[in-house]
């Protein structure tokens, strides 16, 4: 944060501090005795006449308290700008503090787990219960606590793996990530809306849904252009690549004319990010397990 702005923080976390300390005095300081109960402000309204009462002390004095709470407070914590506070407390210090006494606590128990084959792991209910956890807190922002995956994140539940679903395979997943991309138009950045539309008759026509049997014919010969370095020449994708089958009913981004069109022409990409670094080596070991499990 630069000086600037560290000193503006300041001056209006400081401003309201003590500009509530100068109301509650000024207002203390105008008021009458405790002892006159009785003054009114001279008027009323529907049978409720407004009196000018000194606050009680107990509250007078908890208001005071709050304004010295403060201080000592931002005197103690980070609140002022670029001030780190006099016990030098960070969220970062705090979050790392609390990692390393959860490891201490259940570093055993991720390591007596993290020994096992994921395809045991998949079997064992006291893995699978860590493994859920771990899902829930890691990976169901992107494909659901049902792991269902939703439009561009995958459905993990089925046996269908753009990447594979073997153990090997989906360790090597969440250990590096992955980083997927189709390129608009495929290969052929001169593709016709034309040609779009033929080549996108052709992959419905793999599934008997084309809505142009000439249009779909004409079609193969721009997926042969385009198309077969990914998803091969018969459709069926690359898991290699993570290029997807396009010839079941399994569809990332939807299996419409329009939803097609649209990956065709614009293209697509999605990251799967990597939790070596995140995740300890054993955690990462249960996680596969749970995944494998939601599938096997």
């Amino acid at each position: 944060m630069s000086t600037f702005w560290s000193i503006w923080i300041s001056v209006i976390v400081l401003g309201t501090v003590f500009g509530c300390w100068w109301l509650l005095y000024a207002t203390r300081k105008s008021q009458t005795t405790d002892s006159e109960t009785d003054r009114t402000m001279g008027h009323s309204f529907d049978g409720i006449e407004e009196y000018d009462n000194p606050l009680p002390k107990w509250w007078f004095y908890l208001f005071l308290a709050t304004c010295i709470f403060a201080l000592g407070y931002l005197a103690l914590y980070p609140g002022l700008g670029n001030y780190k506070g006099l016990l030098g407390w960070t969220s970062t210090n705090q979050w790392e503090a609390e990692v390393a006494a959860a490891e201490e606590k259940y570093g055993e128990i991720y390591a007596e787990f993290g020994q096992m084959p994921v395809p045991q792991l998949a079997e064992n209910s006291d893995a699978m219960k860590i493994g859920q956890r771990l899902f829930a807190n890691n990976c169901s922002v992107c494909h659901g606590s049902a792991a269902r995956g939703q439009v561009g994140f995958p459905n993990l539940t089925d046996d269908d793996w753009l990447w594979g679903g073997t153990p090997e395979a989906i360790l090597s997943t969440l250990h590096n990530g992955r980083m997927g991309n189709m390129p608009a138009k495929g290969t052929m950045p001169s593709m016709t809306n034309e040609q779009v539309d033929q080549v996108v008759n052709y992959v419905l026509s793999f599934s008997g849904r084309e809505q142009d049997a000439e249009a779909a014919k004409a079609g193969k010969q721009v997926f042969a252009q385009a198309c077969v370095a990914c998803h091969g020449q018969d459709g069926k994708g690359n898991q290699a690549m993570g290029a997807p089958n396009l010839t079941d009913n399994t569809w990332l981004y939807g299996s419409t004319y329009d939803w097609i069109k649209e990956t065709v022409m614009n293209g697509r990409q999605n990251q799967m990010p990597a939790q070596s670094g995140r995740l300890s080596e054993d955690q990462i070991q249960i996680l596969a397990g749970y995944v494998y499990s939601l599938s096997n």
